[in-house]
């Protein structure tokens, strides 16, 4: 089945070269000029993944990010890509704070953009590869209270479903399956095969923050994802 893509971007002639391109490698496209088209868009047919601009002329893409992750059932586990201004990393750490799944600054190469999809779809388990992270022996891994099912790409604390992107799926199931070890912040994006890491780069650290507000019972004092300054992360083997 054809994988759905919708652009949020009100720069028709950025929009129609990335469709036609977009279209040329397999994909449907569909582009709205406004969030409120792009909403409304997303509500009238399945999207597998938004590629969406934070500059829109009638809402910030910010908020348009929050209301596609706030809405219920399949809606709101569609895949956003986000777009910003090159050069400026909050825009970047507050879009993957509220949930965007990975973000490209302008300008691109259409390229990359295809990649970055393609990365993003590949964590979410489509058709392109399934996850990027081996499933293992084991389907099911349980951490004391915290449940991981691979299968189901499902987190749950004590029976309650926790709320993760694909990505910060992908990243818990790494460190749970290196439980113990330290992991540098290059030794995980190497497990999950997202993107290359940046230079400075936070969204690694953001991405944990987001994971540890989710199976955490004080985020601001983890017992499963610890932190090894100047090192990375480490998930603790015993938990309750």
């Amino acid at each position: 089945m054809t994988q759905q893509l919708l652009m949020i971007e009100d720069d028709t002639r950025l929009a129609s070269m990335v469709g036609e391109y977009l279209r040329q490698s397999g994909y449907g496209f569909t582009h709205a000029a406004t969030g409120a088209g792009g909403l409304e868009a997303l509500q009238a047919s399945p999207t597998d993944l938004v590629i969406l601009d934070l500059m829109l002329p009638d809402m910030d893409g910010l908020e348009v990010c929050r209301r596609i992750k706030g809405q219920g059932g399949d809606a709101g586990r569609t895949a956003v890509l986000m777009l910003t201004a090159k050069g400026d990393p909050m825009d970047r750490i507050v879009g993957l704070e509220i949930g965007a799944d990975d973000y490209l600054p302008k300008p691109f190469e259409p390229r990359e953009l295809l990649a970055r999809i393609r990365a993003v779809l590949r964590r979410g388990g489509d058709s392109a590869g399934g996850s990027s992270v081996s499933a293992g022996s084991h389907k099911v891994m349980r951490f004391g209270s915290l449940e991981i099912d691979r299968d189901a790409r499902s987190v749950s604390v004590s029976g309650n479903l926790c709320e993760l992107t694909s990505y910060q799926f992908d990243l818990l199931v790494a460190l749970s399956e290196r439980a113990g070890r330290v992991l540098s912040r290059d030794q995980i994006m190497e497990a999950v095969r997202g993107r290359e890491l940046e230079a400075f780069d936070r969204s690694i650290d953001v991405h944990m923050g987001r994971i540890r507000s989710a199976i955490e019972l004080d985020a601001k004092d983890p017992k499963r994802i610890l932190t090894v300054r100047g090192v990375g992360y480490v998930f603790a083997k015993q938990q309750d």
